[in-house]
């Protein structure tokens, strides 16, 4: 039985995601984009072929995740995606890749529907990672649903927010003004743009001071 995830809501938004970032990403000369939770591997192995000159590490924290990853990432026709490590994000960085990785040392990162699934410290690791690992004026990416100013919408958002917090406490959907951004500002990153996508998802634009 193949170990390749396939999720239809990823199906769905990874050609608006591409799209978005293409105003972005810059195949004009080498990079690096590290994507932390990278699910089943149907992002990045969608992106990374769109962008040759950009190395793509992606990175999970479950077993069966990293496993569908490393067959997606082996199909790459464009071979510019490495091998799945783990990373758990609320860890240091020096923990991560065998501690190999450097200070300043990416051009990207890139999240995609972690931030409102999971505990606050996971966010709270992922910004602070970012303040860490990216170059100046490096970005990072972050894909999900918002609250903004303590508003949610539409509805159908307001319920998902609710089914969230049934099932976890810790999890919801987190508010750009009043969480994000003063989070951001802690490790010198700014947020630039804010993208609307389908299904009443954004894509945050977010860059290193």
């Amino acid at each position: 039985m193949s170990v390749k995830h396939c999720h239809p809501a990823a199906e769905r938004n990874k050609e608006p995601i591409l799209q978005t970032l293409r105003n972005y990403i810059a195949d004009s000369k080498n990079g690096v984009l590290l994507e932390i939770s990278s699910g089943s591997g149907q992002h990045v192995t969608h992106i990374a072929p769109n962008f040759p000159k950009i190395t793509f590490q992606p990175s999970e924290i479950e077993d069966s995740s990293l496993k569908s990853i490393a067959v997606y990432a082996a199909e790459c026709p464009t071979k510019n995606i490495k091998p799945p490590v783990f990373i758990d994000v609320r860890t240091p960085i020096s923990q991560w890749l065998n501690g190999t990785l450097e200070k300043a040392s990416l051009d990207y990162m890139l999240n995609i529907n972690m931030i409102h699934i999971s505990e606050w410290i996971c966010t709270e690791g992922l910004f602070r990672s970012c303040g860490e690992l990216l170059k100046p004026s490096g970005y990072l990416f972050t894909y999900g649903p918002y609250a903004n100013d303590d508003v949610i919408v539409p509805e159908s958002n307001v319920e998902f927010d609710e089914s969230l917090r049934m099932r976890n406490k810790s999890w919801g959907l987190r508010d750009i003004a009043r969480q994000l951004q003063p989070l951001a500002l802690k490790y010198n990153i700014v947020l630039i743009k804010t993208h609307d996508l389908p299904a009443n998802n954004k894509l945050l634009v977010w860059q290193k001071q």
